[in-house]
């Protein structure tokens, strides 16, 4: 009984401070800085940023490009699967409480669960994978994709556990990717004349 105590205890704690971050995000942020995360947050909107920064670093990486961008959107989409295919079907936690937040970005969020953050999902998922091939790619999503996650918050979309179990997804996702699908991603993108 006392290890179902100590969750209980846990979660109570993860509540809690969900809840203070929550409603301190929303009335602290200043509002110049939840536009620029606004911009950020519309940039990623259905991952057109990603898929932006892919078809650029495949365009202009050569086969360092090409390999960052496939294994960037391979670990996206398997993100994606397992944030809002799978765990927003298991959790259907709410939204948090529009009266926290001062600001009327609580009207545009769906209805879909809370938990987890499919955008910081992505955005984590994708900047991860792209990191190991090509280090200054990587820290280039790297900005865009904590800007998304902290809009996230921000505008009231999630709370921040949601947030921290969508970037959990994302490293995953993009460890998945890097170690169960390099064969496939360099017989994919080498030139035809390197493949054994």
């Amino acid at each position: 009984m006392r290890g179902y105590e100590r969750l209980m205890k846990l979660l109570a704690e993860v509540q809690r401070a969900d809840r203070l971050v929550a409603q301190a995000a929303g009335w602290r942020i200043p509002a110049r800085v939840g536009r620029v995360l606004s911009v950020a947050e519309e940039a990623a909107e259905s991952s057109k940023l990603w898929c932006g920064a892919a078809v650029a670093m495949a365009v202009g990486g050569g086969w360092r490009g090409r390999k960052a961008a496939a294994a960037g959107l391979a670990a996206l989409v398997v993100g994606q699967l397992v944030s809002n295919g799978l765990g927003k079907q298991l959790a259907d936690r709410p939204r948090p409480p529009k009266e926290w937040y001062p600001h009327d970005e609580t009207d545009d969020r769906p209805d879909s669960s809370s938990f987890p953050s499919g955008h910081t999902a992505a955005a984590i998922a994708f900047t991860a994978a792209v990191a190991p091939t090509w280090p200054a790619a990587g820290l280039a999503c790297a900005v865009p994709a904590a800007l998304v996650a902290v809009e996230r918050v921000q505008s009231g979309a999630h709370y921040l556990s949601d947030v921290a179990a969508g970037a959990a997804i994302g490293l995953l996702s993009a460890r998945l990717t890097r170690t169960r699908c390099p064969v496939l991603l360099r017989r994919t993108l080498e030139p035809a004349h390197l493949v054994p």
